[in-house]
């Protein structure tokens, strides 16, 4: 079993979701950690969402700390948080625990955004993810319209700019993330997502 396989189990085995796992240069470890979601079912009110802490972190940590050990990892530097603003998602729970979110996604390849005039070349798209039509596949949903000037006002007589969307399959990604939209207060605008990291449990090696 490969040592990343045994990073999720022990991270699943805890209680938790492993989120991402990057290897950088340098020797640096970062492991992002959540509370596993669930979604309410019909009829249910939707659950309470839990945030990590700097002790979930620690617990983690000194878990990983071992397990590297006897998986004779070499590192320098192992950090555990929890997810930012600019979150990634990676599995289908991720994408319907966020559906109704802005998201960046990035493709793989070019595949064409439905009526509009987006460059056939172009890869990368932020906009308000959706399940598609089809009930399978996920979309982003856009306009172009230019946004509104601080104490602008809009008439209401003024029509909307269409509104484009690009369907997609999850096998079409390169990477997706919540886009890290922050209004002046410095808090996140989009209210499933966490207003901040908790704080990193760090040691070296």
């Amino acid at each position: 079993m490969a040592w990343q396989e045994s990073v999720e189990q022990t991270v699943t085995g805890l209680g938790y979701d492993l989120v991402d796992l990057e290897r950088s240069a340098g020797g640096l470890l970062r492991i992002t950690i959540d509370w596993p979601w669930t979604p309410a079912q019909p009829g249910e009110a939707a659950t309470t969402e839990r945030f990590v802490t700097v002790e979930d972190c620690e617990t983690v940590t000194r878990q990983l700390q071992f397990l590297l050990e006897v998986e004779n990892v070499d590192y320098r530097r192992l950090e555990v948080g929890s997810p930012g603003i600019d979150r990634p998602l990676k599995k289908e729970t991720d994408f319907l625990r966020f559906v109704g979110e802005v998201v960046d996604i990035t493709l793989k390849a070019p595949i064409g955004a439905t009526a509009s005039d987006v460059s056939a070349n172009r890869k990368k798209f932020r906009g308000t993810l959706e399940r598609a039509p089809d009930g399978e596949q996920w979309q982003v949903v856009w306009s172009d319209a230019p946004a509104p000037k601080p104490g602008q006002r809009i008439s209401a007589k003024r029509a909307p700019a269409p509104l484009q969307a690009l369907t997609f399959a999850l096998s079409d990604l390169q990477q997706a993330r919540l886009a890290p939209i922050v209004n002046f207060k410095g808090r996140s605008t989009a209210p499933k997502q966490q207003e901040g990291n908790a704080a990193d449990a760090a040691s070296d090696e």
